[in-house]
């Protein structure tokens, strides 16, 4: 069927039906390698199948995110290199939900472009594929879209979408949070996906070197740096959920401390970050000092080496803390919640 379809008038106003053919046939082994055993049928059709195992619960709730990359794919075009922001694209979902307490299912796509160049779709769905593994949910469809006139034919633009579930008993909610509870932190691999409208101000990123190495950076470039991906922390989460009983969980993302943290903490109650515990990552330091932004300012826009935070009772702090690093993370205690109204303080 597909050999058969092509479009003269279609490709003379910019957009090649074939292209997309070629595109979906380079990113078939990439999606294979996130099949689970709940997918249903292949990708192609005009819905994606998923039959969730459901065993062992009560009363299974769907939780669903959604989500892009944001203007962090500018410097993605500048630095021609595309297969990274697919795993960005997946863990801003995943991570999103996973402070549910909910399991990743599957994952779709949509990637919307200037001009089809099937190697680099093939690249971007790399990248989302490698995301999926690293969370365990399934990419079971997506949608490419040429839209000349619309982008610029070097341009794209990518956004994704994932389901979870949870048990309903097991949904972290925050209620059973108390004074005295420590607050961990999960550190980020860099500036995620977030605040990149200032970041590429501040660097001038379209006019400045971003590929030159630089000390400050340990000897990586600022282009490469600020690429490196997201950090998915699904499966270290889910592994502490097994057996801490865990009080709220916050993903870093945009506004940083002073907007995120506060979104698992209940009224009455204030995480209390111990500033000088924070790890904060050298290119923070880096764009604090070239845009003169003040310290208060870095932690209302950026995750600051913080990409997630994760509230468990203090007498099981040093067991989270021993699960969270056998499952690979680095953890550390940034804090404890405290009697407050102000859900936030950092000093």
């Amino acid at each position: 069927m597909a050999e058969n379809s092509r479009s003269e008038a279609y490709a003379a106003a910019g957009v090649d039906i074939t292209a997309g053919y070629r595109s979906v046939e380079l990113m078939k082994a990439h999606i294979a390698r996130t099949a689970t055993s709940g997918v249903m049928g292949a990708v192609g059709g005009f819905g994606g199948l998923f039959a969730p195992d459901l065993t062992g619960m009560q009363h299974p709730v769907l939780v669903s995110g959604t989500d892009g990359v944001g203007t962090k794919l500018k410097i993605a075009f500048l630095m021609d290199k595309h297969d990274t922001v697919g795993i960005d694209c997946v863990a801003m979902c995943v991570n999103d939900i996973i402070c549910c307490g909910a399991k990743p299912l599957f994952f779709l796509d949509y990637i919307a472009c200037g001009k089809n160049i099937p190697e680099r779709i093939a690249d971007i769905v790399k990248g989302v594929c490698d995301g999926c593994v690293e969370s365990g949910a399934a990419l079971i469809g997506g949608e490419t879209a040429e839209m000349p006139g619309f982008y610029p034919e070097d341009e794209y633009d990518l956004a994704g979408y994932c389901t979870g579930i949870v048990d309903e008993r097991c949904i972290i909610d925050n209620s059973a949070m108390r004074p005295g509870d420590k607050v961990i932190a999960l550190p980020s691999s860099g500036v995620h996906s977030n605040g990149f409208s200032l970041v590429r101000k501040v660097f001038d990123v379209e006019n400045a070197d971003i590929t030159s190495p630089l000390p400050s950076l340990g000897g990586r470039s600022i282009g490469e740096t600020l690429l490196t991906p997201t950090r998915i922390y699904v499966k270290p989460v889910l592994a502490l959920l097994g057996e801490v009983n865990v009080r709220g969980i916050s993903h870093i993302t945009g506004g940083g401390f002073y907007e995120n943290i506060p979104r698992s903490i209940p009224e009455g109650l204030c995480a209390r970050i111990d500033r000088s515990s924070v790890r904060v990552l050298p290119i923070f330091d880096e764009i604090a000092a070239r845009g003169g932004i003040s310290e208060r300012d870095m932690f209302n826009t950026f995750n600051m080496g913080v990409g997630m935070s994760i509230v468990v009772p203090a007498d099981r702090e040093q067991d989270a803390l021993a699960i969270l690093r056998e499952n690979g993370e680095e953890p550390y205690v940034i804090g404890e919640i405290t009697e407050s109204g102000d859900r936030i303080e950092i000093r």
